[in-house]
């Protein structure tokens, strides 16, 4: 199994930036695309919306919400993934989970990980 680790959440005023991470144990298995999902305040636990996404071969999606805001990038070893946040927004708060998959599609839901929150606030 794939276990994923995020970190890097936590609060920041709005305007500000964060970068969250998320390293992939892979025990063996291939991974292909991982991604970053959000889930609202308040939204039910099945309610997780998709903020970016990256293959093996970086091709990259995001969600209208966060384009041109924000970029989704994995090392050289493709077992981390990053979200570089800019330009936070108050309606940006959330649990950001990581997700992988062993396909490359734009929407990885194979491997979940525990997430991380997020605060936007002054």
């Amino acid at each position: 199994q794939v276990r994923l680790v995020e970190s890097g959440g936590g609060l920041v005023r709005p305007g500000g930036f964060l970068k969250l991470s998320c390293t992939a144990s892979t025990n063996g298995a291939n991974v292909n695309s991982m991604g970053w999902y959000r889930r609202s305040p308040g939204a039910a636990e099945n309610k997780r919306e998709l903020v970016a996404t990256i293959t093996i071969s970086d091709l990259t999606h995001y969600g209208d919400s966060v384009k041109g805001r924000w970029t989704i990038s994995r090392d050289n070893d493709k077992t981390t993934v990053y979200l570089q946040m800019s330009g936070l927004k108050p309606e940006d708060d959330g649990v950001y989970y990581c997700a992988a998959d062993k396909t490359p599609t734009l929407d990885p839901e194979d491997w979940w990980g525990e997430g991380t929150l997020v605060t936007v606030s002054s």
